[in-house]
């Protein structure tokens, strides 16, 4: 290759550094280079296995060659583009020296021409790499173009589908930049040859471009000219795209200024580009120098002045009428790229009227049955509850944000089926909290968590449980609805908190097994146990166990005795992980939710694919538009700027918590960039048809998406252009009343319950006027797809908003604070703001919509303070129904409490709140069976004879180790105790600041 040029007489040499300096400085760079390949190669070959043994191995395939093709055509164009014109520049110099040149440029020249062929594959090879890189960060780009499909929809402007904006513009777009970039960087290096070969010669007046510089540079330049024609030409249709001062796509200065610019700009790029061609004959720089000046003063005057003068001059002192048909075109495809044309909307009163209120027994029930699936445990708040509770070892944990989801129950005493509102958290590994941090520990001993616990959400059972929670799963439960089914998994090797990797798999059948799962409460061992499961990547082998070591940093691999012929390495192990590697071309989600299919624990997650260029429709941040006060992660990974304007629910998945298999199913099957991406990776989504009837009951509509939705809908609920300008009925969702600086988040209810139906499982949220605080209207989405009975679900997502017709209708701060603020709450809640005490927490205001006005209800929470493990009490619940507000244990004593009415209370019978005796029996006797009222001394000894057992049964857990039951054990006998000691004070007439009973009183009266 160092011949390719050995027509320059005479080569100069140059001096060579020691062969023992060669050698090292060769030998460094091939330890780089070995270095660099290796690590490569093992995160290449890793990831192929693991998309093997996940059954995505077409993705992997499809992903690689499309980026290596890329790579290769585009670093290749590149590399040739600059690599023929260097040879061109350097074939065609001037064979003489002409007098006038830079006398300094000769040594350069001298130590260039012995290495000029090198020079040349070098620089060819440099630029060629980082276009080649350029290009396959554009893979999703070109597959999209490769294989789009139509949307079967028109703009309103240029006529052409929807699919020539998503799909191909945004290609074409990158062609047309690479060619300008290559013609640049083409002009450059040939500049430099040209330079050191004489071509060029600055010192001169007269003929500084020799005749061969003179047509390259013309080619050259006319190319790039010519491509920025095009470019003109394709920024046409961005019109449709730009973001304006009101709104996003085509206005009136976009129609009446820019785009007739942009025409004229290409005329004259044409134009330019012709007479840069004409100087490869005339060899004058005259006309094109002129042509080139044109098209820059064009550029300044059409593209900048001239729009700036329209907007300013015509369109501000009559923007409303001059925009509105650009934002009625912005109204219509705004509502259709977010799927919010079909809303419903009516009217509603949310004050209900004097008539509507229950003023006897019988219709207080006829009330409260609307509200039995109410969920009032706050999935937040009862964190600390289930990590304390029913985590017996403190490496499980669960997520900071429970999920709350639905499961078809038997009522106990009807016997009737019945749709019921459950808290759940997946009992997940926390390796924070392993003593002993080793690697062995680490990835081979402590490797997954176990089971799932589950609260009822709608229930509060009497005072004492745990928590005031009534388990629907977990440790000491009555029911465990999940672990009695037949053939249940409980252990979870795929969730959100999983270790990085974990190696399983025993040397043989008789070796013991070393991973630790979760002991029984009447074991008094500690379980192992060995992975059996489909999931994981086959490690056996010595290449590689090198392979592995390379791509986790770890010599382990290669020397630890745990990884064995049978081991297999569990990695990219979160659910969210797994589906995005899968399906790359997904947004997905940032909440994975656990729900139990078949005995099986599986994270169902929502995909959606969204981009930024459909045509008219308003381009806004995904992150703000999902912000609220439970939103840690956005998960959008799909685009590069993070806002989106078109966006649909496509795809359900699901990953098995115990063998980590990704399932994904096609939801939306109209969505174009869907069946676009089908086409691009077949194979990969199965049909909607496909979903198992199981897994259909507990599918959910998709928060962010609805997030999503609710944030247009505060804006584009108006569909007239002239009352859309004026901005007077903008709403916006309101702060979250109990988190300062957020956002209130959507909540999961049932709505439209009746004492025969549980209703309809909703998504719910409510909007305010824009800088005010009373409530404009309720939104909700249909989330129950069991609920209904067509095949195609119509009903499921449909958004229902209910406009509030009532002016003076409070919203969640102002009900927050009236019941925050009322007499009779703040009296009730006294016992919890004395010295000593902790302050209440009050969880979600959750709104609900009844036949007559809404209802607002909020659960009050308690941690007793110095206790070494506390959690959050469910000590109350308060209820705003109109004007009246209540409080009381539960939801219907709080409703009671609130319309002044008595309601029998299941667990005291006595139509009393549970903390309106003080701590006495309110005429029952020992155990609360009726009898004859017990004197204080008689009460003070019962608490201390149930405070007693209650100690001996800890020490029995502790000597079980036990740490669960023996400190909700310690705990109630230290409530024991402390009962007894304010009965004690009561009686002698005395006062205890900070001894008050963490039992909920009610102090307002006056027992």
């Amino acid at each position: 290759m160092s011949d390719l040029f050995d027509d320059e007489p005479g080569d100069v040499e140059t001096r060579r550094p020691g062969s023992r300096a060669r050698a090292l400085v060769i030998t460094g760079v091939v330890l780089v280079v070995g270095f660099f390949a290796l690590t490569t190669f093992a995160t290449i070959y890793t990831d192929r296995l693991w998309y093997d043994e996940v059954g995505y191995g077409q993705v992997f395939s499809t992903m690689l060659w499309t980026r290596i093709g890329l790579f290769l055509v585009f670093g290749l164009f590149m590399a040739a583009a600059v690599a023929v014109n260097m040879y061109l520049a350097y074939r065609f110099r001037p064979l003489f020296r002409i007098p006038g040149g830079d006398g300094s440029v000769d040594r350069y020249r001298d130590a260039v021409t012995p290495i000029r062929t090198w020079l040349l594959a070098g620089v060819a090879t440099v630029v060629g790499i980082f276009a080649g890189t350029s290009a396959l960060g554009n893979w999703r780009t070109y597959l999209l173009w490769r294989h789009s499909q139509p949307f079967d929809q028109k703009d309103a402007y240029f006529d052409k589908d929807i699919s020539f904006y998503v799909f191909s513009l945004p290609w074409w777009h990158y062609v047309v930049d690479f060619v300008m970039a290559a013609a640049v960087v083409a002009i450059l290096a040939t500049a430099v040859v040209h330079y050191l070969y004489g071509g060029i010669r600055l010192q001169v007046q007269h003929d500084r471009l020799s005749g061969a510089a003179q047509v390259q540079f013309s080619v050259l330049l006319g190319i790039f000219v010519l491509a920025k024609g095009v470019d003109y030409y394709l920024d046409r249709f961005d019109l449709v795209t730009n973001d304006n001062s009101l709104f996003t796509g085509m206005n009136y200065t976009g129609e009446n200024a820019l785009l007739p610019a942009r025409n004229i700009l290409m005329g004259v790029a044409l134009i330019c580009a012709v007479l840069f061609f004409l100087n490869i004959w005339r060899r004058t720089w005259q006309l094109p120098s002129v042509g080139l000046a044109l098209l820059v003063l064009s550029a300044i005057l059409l593209g900048m002045i001239w729009p700036a003068i329209v907007q300013n001059f015509q369109v501000k002192p009559t923007e409303a009428d001059k925009e509105e048909t650009y934002i009625q075109e912005n109204i219509d495809a705004t509502t259709q790229a977010y799927d919010i044309a079909d809303v419903e909307s009516e009217d509603y009163q949310a004050i209900p009227d004097e008539s509507a209120i229950p003023d006897d027994a019988r219709a207080l029930a006829a009330l409260q049955s609307q509200l039995d699936q109410v969920p009032v445990v706050d999935p937040k708040q009862v964190r600390e509850t289930f990590e304390q509770t029913q985590q017996p070892q403190v490496y499980y944990s669960v997520a900071p944000v429970l999920d709350v989801d639905r499961y078809k129950l038997t009522d106990p005493e009807s016997g009737q089926v019945v749709e019921t509102p459950l808290v759940l958290g997946v009992r997940e590994l926390d390796q924070d909290e392993i003593a002993d941090r080793n690697w062995s520990n680490l990835h081979t001993v402590y490797t997954h968590g176990e089971g799932i616990i589950a609260a009822y959400a709608n229930e509060v059972p009497a005072t004492g449980d745990s928590g005031n929670i009534r388990w629907a799963e977990g440790i000491d439960s009555d029911d465990n609805v999940f672990t009695e089914q037949e053939g249940f998994e409980p252990r979870v090797y795929y969730g959100e908190q999983s270790p990085e990797y974990s190696v399983v798999g025993k040397s043989s059948e008789d070796a013991d097994d070393v991973e630790l799962g979760m002991n029984s409460a009447d074991e008094e061992e500690e379980q192992a146990t060995t992975y059996d499961g489909d999931g994981g990547v086959d490690v056996g082998s010595t290449f590689r166990q090198l392979m592995y070591a390379v791509k986790f940093g770890e010599t382990n691999f290669l020397l630890s005795g745990r990884v064995n012929g049978s081991s297999r390495v569990l990695y990219n192990r979160d659910p969210q992980t797994r589906v995005e590697k899968v399906a790359p071309w997904l947004t997905v989600d940032g909440d994975p939710y656990p729900a139990v299919i078949d005995g099986r624990i599986q994270w169902i997650l929502d995909g959606y694919t969204t981009t930024d260029r459909y045509p008219n429709s308003q381009r806004e941040s995904f992150e703000s538009m999902i912000d609220d006060s439970l939103q840690d992660d956005t998960g959008l990974q799909t685009i590069p700027t993070d806002e989106i304007n078109y966006m649909r629910s496509a795809v359900k998945a699901t990953v098995d918590a115990y063998d980590g298999t990704v399932t994904l199913y096609a939801w939306d099957e109209e969505d174009p960039i869907l069946r676009t991406w089908m086409s691009a990776f077949p194979g990969t989504v199965k049909p909607r048809a496909e979903i198992p009837d199981p897994l259909m009951e507990h599918l959910r509509y998709p928060e962010d998406l609805f997030k999503v939705q609710r944030y247009q809908l505060a804006r584009y609920h108006v569909t007239d252009a002239s009352d859309f300008y004026e901005g007077s009925e903008r709403w916006e969702v309101p702060a979250d009343p109990e988190q300062t600086g957020a956002l209130q988040p959507p909540y999961r209810v049932f709505t439209g319950t009746t004492a025969t139906d549980s209703g309809q499982w909703s998504l719910t949220s409510v909007f305010v006027p824009r800088g005010k605080g009373n409530l404009a209207s309720f939104v909700s989405v249909d989330s129950d797809i069991d609920a209904n009975t067509a095949e195609e679900y119509d009903s499921f997502g449909q958004i229902q908003v209910l406009n509030v017709s009532d002016a003076n209708a409070d919203g969640p701060g102002q009900v927050a604070n009236e019941m925050q603020q009322d007499e009779g709450v703040s009296d009730t809640l006294q016992q919890f703001r004395v010295q000593g005490a902790t302050p209440p927490v009050f969880g979600n205001l959750l709104t609900v919509p009844l036949s007559s006005g809404l209802i607002n209800i909020q659960p009050v929470y308690a941690v007793r303070p110095g206790a070494t493990s506390s959690f959050p009490i469910l000590q109350y619940v308060i209820v705003r129904y109109g004007a009246d507000v209540g409080i009381g244990r539960d939801i219907p004593l709080a409703l009671a409490d609130a319309l002044g009415l008595e309601a029998q209370d299941d667990e005291n019978d006595n139509g009393q709140n549970p903390g309106d005796n003080n701590g006495q029996n309110n005429g029952q006797g020992p155990g609360g069976q009726p009898g004859e009222e017990q004197t204080p001394e008689e009460r003070i000894a019962e608490l201390l004879q149930d405070a007693s057992d209650l100690f001996d049964r800890a020490e029995e857990a502790q000597s079980r180790n036990d740490t669960a039951e023996w400190a909700e054990l310690l705990e109630q006998a230290e409530e024991k105790v402390r009962q007894a000691l304010t009965i004690s004070a009561q009686r002698d007439g005395g006062d205890q600041p900070g001894d008050q009973p963490t039992e909920p009183t009610d102090e307002s009266t006056g027992e």
